[in-house]
Order: structure tokens, then sequence, then C-alpha cells
């Protein structure tokens, strides 16, 4: 698995500089611990609570497909939430190296703006994706089939494995963006933003994911982040023709 930067030939390995620039290698080599488990009759029992569901509520004689099983919120969750917080470094490492590092070289960007389009770029991807997830477990799953299933039949306790998943992810996510604040060596300046929102976001998902408000909660989200997709993606714009103005002057 990448890392974000390369490492000097000087770096302790116990450096503040060996950890940020390994960190991508760091957690993917904890992450492969828990699916390694999996393999092993011993250890297999205790790595599923932490990468696979839990808190099945189905039936299993009546579930046919994983579209017809489905899942509650409880205590186990924490331990998935662990995992896929892993995960979501890993992933942002990988787009970080492999995409967001080579277009900003590109760009030769002001080191406040290259912050800005990492940023922009990091949180776009994730919007994107978790936009059209969202849509397709709503419609797939057919997890809300009318307006008036919003508030109808409430405590929502039970939901499909996608929808599940997609709320554990979205909890790790957010959950992730603080020790990249870390890794990514974060200006001091910029620090107290990237904790609010982040903050809001865990506790607002969380909340509605845990109160069993999971499909009010994820209607929301499809709003505010296809709403924030154009921003990034307007601010990336902006970038691209800062680069252009700067070549023409």
């Amino acid at each position: 698995m990448p890392s974000t930067k390369k490492r000097g030939k000087s770096s302790s390995y116990l450096s503040h500089d060996f950890i940020i620039a390994n960190h991508g290698d760091i957690v993917s080599v904890i992450a492969m611990v828990f699916v390694g488990g999996m393999l092993f009759p011993g250890s297999s029992r205790a790595a599923a609570l932490f990468v696979t569901m839990q808190h099945n509520a189905s039936n299993e004689r009546e579930a046919d497909s994983i579209s017809d099983i489905v899942y509650t919120n409880g205590r186990y969750d924490i331990l998935a939430v662990f995992f896929y917080t892993l995960v979501c470094i890993i992933i942002h490492a990988v787009i970080q190296e492999y995409i967001l590092d080579k277009m900003s070289k590109r760009l030769h960007l002001p080191r406040f703006n290259q912050s800005k389009f990492n940023e922009s770029g990091q949180l776009l991807f994730f919007y994107v994706v978790s936009s059209y997830w969202a849509i397709y477990a709503l419609i797939n799953e057919r997890f809300l089939t009318s307006l008036d299933g919003l508030w109808t039949a409430y405590p929502h306790t039970v939901m499909p494995f996608w929808i599940k998943v997609f709320f554990i992810v979205q909890i790790s996510y957010w959950l992730h963006n603080f020790p990249e604040l870390y890794f990514q060596k974060i200006k001091k300046s910029e620090i107290p933003n990237r904790i609010f929102y982040s903050t809001l976001f865990l506790i607002g998902v969380a909340a509605g994911y845990f109160m069993n408000f999971s499909k009010l909660t994820i209607i929301i989200l499809i709003f505010h982040y296809v709403n924030d997709s154009f921003f990034h993606f307007a601010r990336l714009m902006k970038f691209y023709a800062f680069t252009t103005a700067v070549k023409l002057g």
C-alpha cells in the first residue's frame, strides 16, 4: 500500500516524519492483521467482529439473498467503525499519492492553495461516491418507498445490509479526518475549521444511526453531499483557472 510521501534515508523508525511519510503502509499492515485473522479458526470469530457487519436481525430461513438480510445497530458497531476508519485512512493515502499529489505538482500551487486543493479533492471524491451509494441503496433495497416513510413506523430499527454498511463507512470517514490532521501536517490556522465540520458530521450521522433516524438521515446526507459536491468541484476549477491565469500572465 502506498505512502503519502517518500521516506528520507535518515528517518528514524519512531520519528514523526517516518510515521507521517509511511502511515498508509503502517495502517495497511494493521488492517491486514484483522483480515488475516478471518482465515484462521482460532481468531476468525474475533476478527469477524471488526470486519463484518454484526447485529443480524433476519431469519436465516427467510433470507434467500443479501437483500433479504436486515440488521439493527448495536454495541459491536464500534468495532466495525474502528476497522473501517483504518480503511478510510488507506484510501485517503491512495487518492492523495496517486491522484491529488500528481495534479497539484502540475499546477504548481502555493502551499496554502495546495492544502485547500487536497481538501476539496478528497471531499469531492467522498461526496460523489456517498451520494451515488445512498441513492442506489435507497432504490435497490427499497428502503424508502414513499415520502411518509420518513416518519411512519418509527423507530426504524432494521435496515438492509448496504444501508448499514453505508452508515458505518460514513461514521468511519468523519472519524478518520481527525488523525489525518496529523498525517497531512495541516496548518494550525486550518485545524479549527476542519475539526468543526468533521465533528458536526460525525455527531449528526452517528446520532441519526444510533437513534434510528436512518431514513431521514440518509435523505439529508444526499441533499447536503450533492450541494457540497458542486462547491468543491467549483473550488478545484478555480485552482485550475488560477494556474492558467498565471501562465497567461
